[in-house]
């Protein structure tokens, strides 16, 4: 007998074709040749006309037809009982007693099966049924234990890799080991971030086609609802339907349902390959896991650091040395400069704490990896809800705001504003500047126009200062007296004065902006004029009056 071929798991008619046994029959298709790739889930040996009964679907039917290849209206039945079973297919050895084809009955054969959804095969020559069915059910039976041995195989890889906390780079080599084909994990903007294999060769195709064709049905992050389903680019293959060009790629989510935050893609596999499937469902899971453990661990070691750093910040006399002990058993030892960051979770009137709290989290944790791809190790803390410190140990030799640029550049920082301290070398120092820092990152929030990527004192000058100034008694009682005749009776002339201070008193530019002709607009300054008791055209009356609402707009 002919090797079997291994590509697909099923067993099928095409491979019982190959059959030296049924060769010497000299097989012909007298119909569904198309279908020959069915799978065969038994061998039956059946002569009776009514046939239906002994059946239950996936069989592949072998018959000398004696009880009914010579009439073409039992032919026909015994064809349509094979139909209504669901039987893969038959093959009909239709020959004498001495040896001869039947050709009566080879043309009642023909004539039943024409135009029928299942494949039908006729001998011209005598074989031997029974060598037929052992050879098919002990290669039913191999390829069943192949399947179950390859499954333990899978099985006992990723969690040998669980167990080795193995990273995504390995679980995706070991993937494409596997598969023996090109693997490729995307997050949910399509970024690659492991690949093994031809992968980018496949992945220049990927983006070529997706010109073209995009997803089907997408979750809430982009990714696929089926759990393992194809993705359709133009290959040029012709295994794919929509554009009829087009291969189903496998490809399957990663991460928990309501979280998923990648996918992992097996180029030239297709979603009817169940063992490739299978591989890479239990890759996903495995990534999944790794997410969740890494998380799992780094959630512990934030809270333990966030321990140190509160201390740092609470006590009034902390030793250098025994802290740098301390932090270099939770993973920070900096040989060089720190740079206090403090990243704050913009709010809105209607933000939810929940959401602000995840947002948080989620920012947290990219922060700290990204800041482990730039080379630059850690100490951070959550502060209050909706924002987090970092003091951030940069690489020997590396430039501040380079470094920082860079790092903050591969975070998804939209609605955010970072708030940056003064570099130091000494982590109590640094520690004791988050304090600092998140004062800037609160002030930098109440900007109108923000343009840049993280803020220091000097970026928010004079509203920096009154924030710093915000409990000074003096200075409030200065902001309250200046204010006073506005700040209970007249919020639209407090309104006026600002806008009119935030155009440097340029009365024709406060009108324009305002759509106000002049004459009402002089009118309505006057008496603005006479309600604070003071003249605006006085430069010092002008400052006191500015200074006073930038502290009261900083402390709202």
């Amino acid at each position: 007998m002919d090797a079997w071929s291994r590509r697909s798991p099923d067993l099928t008619i095409a491979n019982l074709l190959d059959v030296d046994e049924i060769r010497r029959g000299d097989p012909e298709v007298v119909a569904g040749g198309d279908l020959v790739g069915r799978a065969v889930r038994w061998v039956h040996i059946a002569d009776s006309e009514n046939v239906a009964q002994f059946l239950e679907g996936g069989e592949l039917v072998l018959s000398t037809g004696l009880s009914y290849r010579s009439s073409p209206e039992s032919t026909a039945k015994f064809l349509d009982q094979l139909e209504s079973a669901s039987a893969s297919g038959a093959v009909i050895e239709l020959i004498h007693d001495d040896g001869r084809p039947d050709d009566e009955a080879i043309d009642n054969v023909r004539a039943a099966a024409r135009g029928r959804e299942i494949p039908i095969v006729i001998l011209r020559h005598r074989i031997k049924f029974v060598r037929v069915t052992q050879l098919a059910h002990q290669e039913l039976l191999n390829r069943q234990l192949a399947r179950v041995e390859h499954a333990r195989t899978v099985h006992e890889v990723f969690t040998q890799l669980s167990l080795d906390s193995a990273g995504a780079q390995d679980i995706v080599d070991r993937t494409a080991e596997l598969l023996g084909s090109p693997v490729m994990l995307e997050d949910v903007g399509r970024r690659l971030l492991a690949h093994a294999g031809s992968a980018l060769t496949s992945r220049s195709a990927q983006r070529e086609g997706e010109r073209t064709d995009h997803l089907g049905e997408t979750d809430e992050n982009g990714l696929g609802r089926k759990h393992a389903h194809a993705h359709e680019h133009g290959h040029g293959h012709g295994h794919g339907h929509g554009h009829g060009h087009g291969q189903r790629w496998l490809q399957v989510p990663v991460g928990l349902r309501d979280r998923r935050w990648g996918r992992l893609l097996a180029p030239g596999r297709l979603e009817s390959d169940e063992e490739a499937a299978q591989v890479i469902e239990r890759a996903a899971q495995t990534l999944t896991l790794a997410r969740m453990a890494e998380r799992d661990e780094q959630d512990l070691l934030v809270q333990a650091q966030g321990g140190l750093v509160r201390e740092i910040i609470e006590s009034a006399e902390t030793d250098e040395k025994q802290v740098r002990a301390r932090a270099a058993d939770l993973g920070f030892a900096p040989r060089g400069r720190m740079i206090p960051v403090v990243v704050r979770v913009d709010r809105g009137e209607n933000t939810d704490p929940t959401t602000l709290q995840l947002r948080e989290r989620s920012l947290h944790r990219d922060f700290v990896t990204a800041a482990t791809t730039h080379r630059c190790s850690t100490l951070s803390a959550g502060l209050q809800s909706g924002s987090f410190g970092v003091v951030l140990a940069l690489p020997s030799g590396a430039d501040d705001d380079a470094a920082l640029a860079r790092l903050i550049a591969d975070l998804p920082i939209r609605d955010t504003t970072i708030g940056v301290g003064q570099t130091s070398e000494s982590i109590v120092e640094a520690a004791a500047g988050l304090e600092s820092a998140a004062q800037v990152a609160e002030i930098a929030s109440t900007l109108e126009l923000r343009e840049r990527q993280y803020y220091r004192f000097s970026d928010v000058r004079l509203r920096g200062l009154l924030s710093s100034l915000r409990d000074d008694p003096s200075v409030r009682a200065f902001a309250e007296a200046e204010l006073a005749p506005l700040l209970k009776t007249e919020p639209e002339m407090l309104g006026l004065l600002e806008q009119f201070l935030t155009h440097s008193g340029n009365k024709s530019a406060l009108a324009r902006s305002g759509f106000l002709s002049r004459p009402a607009l002089y009118a309505r300054l006057d008496k603005l004029q006479r309600r604070l008791g003071v003249s605006l055209e006085d430069a010092e009356s002008r400052t006191a009056l500015h200074v006073a609402i930038l502290w009261l707009r900083t402390n709202r």
